[in-house]
């Protein structure tokens, strides 16, 4: 009998322990995944309570009001271009855009947070449940000069954030469309407007990932800064070879740089030494570096949902090895993951999480969150950050990307043009940031089928940084 009853306060101790688990795993999943779950069109039972509440503001970080319900409808803000410019960090209505403002936070904008007495306030007074005001971190107004400035009628991205902070100024996407005028043109358009290529977007980042690839080599090789390398223009690895840019092996013209230092071979992007790098440092100790940078990485940010980024895990011949190290192969990147990298060179090798929600407000100013910077992870040592910011400032002083440069600013990247089958021309892509204290801000921006990265994007981000130091951001 004593046996027994020992046997059952073990049981009854086990199942209490399972229920403490499964409450603090509750509390884990709803705090880590609930603005997922809110989100999810699947959410039936959100859906439903959503009908009986006025949905919150949404609104810029200067206090424009970016979204709006008025007679049970939701309108956005009168000013086309801003509208069509924000829409896929807001949102639409008919939640087109995944994961946008308007489903990501419907959690703030529909009241769910409130409490019982809150509830019950609106209920004795006879008014329908109004949800809290959202305020970004985004600037529309920014974001309309970027629409302004980016390439007509081409598809991409730029995204531009506080690499101190991890603040998001910027998440856009191309092409955009109107969220109070969606036509079955729009629904209808091959270049998938509703599609947000700045956190959906996976790309081939081309001599972008060069800065993963060099950090591999200042992890791994203590004596490179007293190495050179040799780039004799081609480089056989495997069934493939490797060229540079302006190489046209059928005419016999071979773009040479001859012996040069990992320094300049970075500034020149050249793809004969990175290639030749990932095939002297192996293939494990590369995705190791990329990794740390988050490569490989499961994102579960609070405030976004950002597509993994990946490092490719099979069929590594020494050909996709080689193209690998010059950032080619089957590597893809999203521009906001591309954007924090840039970001952690700038912050002394300290990888921000992104963030996009700066304040959530009731009515009757309770402040349900405000914001609160969370270091994501160390992605390099700080002498390494130090080591990389240098080269990429050699890039935009004398290198591919001269075309960003500010005078008097000290403005560091690196250009990519990231080669895809189907299309005929590269991938621009340029990624850097304005290395001044008082404006803490990288940018990653791809345009897709457009060309060279120093020739295309590089101009569109001196463009941008440049409004932004004339707007108040320094």
């Amino acid at each position: 009998m004593k046996q027994l009853q020992k046997n059952i306060r073990k049981i009854a101790l086990f199942l209490c322990a399972l229920f403490v688990l499964l409450a603090v795993w509750g509390a884990y999943s709803i705090s880590t995944y609930g603005s997922r779950w809110f989100a999810s069109p699947a959410n039936t039972f959100a859906r439903a309570q959503k009908k009986d509440v006025i949905a919150g503001n949404i609104l810029d970080r200067s206090g424009v009001v970016l979204a709006s319900t008025v007679n049970g409808q939701r309108v956005y803000q009168a000013d086309l271009s801003a509208r069509k410019a924000a829409v896929h960090a807001v949102g639409d209505s008919s939640y087109n855009v995944n994961n946008s403002a308007e489903s990501f936070f419907a959690t703030y904008l529909y009241g769910f947070r409130m409490s019982y007495l809150e509830r019950l306030s609106f209920a004795l007074r006879g008014e329908q449940r109004r949800g809290d005001n959202v305020q970004l971190t985004i600037d529309s107004r920014l974001a309309a000069y970027i629409a302004s400035v980016f390439p007509d009628g081409k598809s991409g991205a730029v995204v531009v954030m506080n690499y101190k902070t991890g603040e998001v100024l910027s998440e856009q996407s191309f092409p955009n469309f109107d969220p109070q005028n969606i036509t079955s043109a729009v629904r209808g358009d091959s270049q998938k407007p509703f599609f947000n290529r700045a956190v959906q977007g996976l790309y081939t980042p081309g001599s972008t990932f060069k800065i993963v690839t060099a950090a591999s080599v200042m992890e791994n090789m203590p004596n490179f800064a007293d190495l050179n390398f040799s780039c004799t223009g081609t480089l056989q690895a495997g069934q493939r070879v490797i060229t540079d840019a302006g190489t046209d092996l059928a005419a016999g013209a071979l773009v040479k740089h001859g012996d040069i230092s990992l320094k300049r071979a970075f500034q020149v992007s050249c793809n004969n030494v990175f290639a030749r790098i990932a095939l002297q440092l192996g293939d494990a100790k590369l995705r190791k570096t990329a990794e740390s940078f988050g490569f490989n990485e499961n994102f579960l940010f609070r405030d976004l949902v950002v597509e993994n980024s990946s490092y490719p895990t099979e069929n590594r011949s020494d050909g996709e090895i080689a193209w690998t190290g010059a950032g080619q192969s089957a590597l893809s990147v999203s521009p906001m993951h591309m954007c924090m990298i840039a970001s952690s060179v700038a912050n002394h090798g300290v990888m921000m999480e992104p963030r996009m929600l700066l304040a959530a407000t009731a009515v009757n100013g309770t402040v349900r969150a405000s914001f609160s910077p969370r270091i994501f992870r160390k992605a390099m040592t700080e002498e390494q950050a130090a080591q990389l910011k240098d080269y990429m400032r050699a890039v935009v002083t004398s290198g591919t990307g001269t075309a960003a440069q500010i005078s008097g600013k000290k403005v560091c990247g690196k250009t990519g043009s990231a080669e895809m089958d189907t299309q005929e021309f590269t991938n621009a892509w340029f990624t850097g940031f304005l290395d001044e204290e008082t404006s803490p801000y990288a940018i990653s921006i791809v345009v897709e089928n457009a060309g060279g990265g120093g020739s295309v994007a590089a101009p569109i981000a001196r463009k941008i940084f440049t409004w932004m130091l004339e707007n108040g951001y320094q």
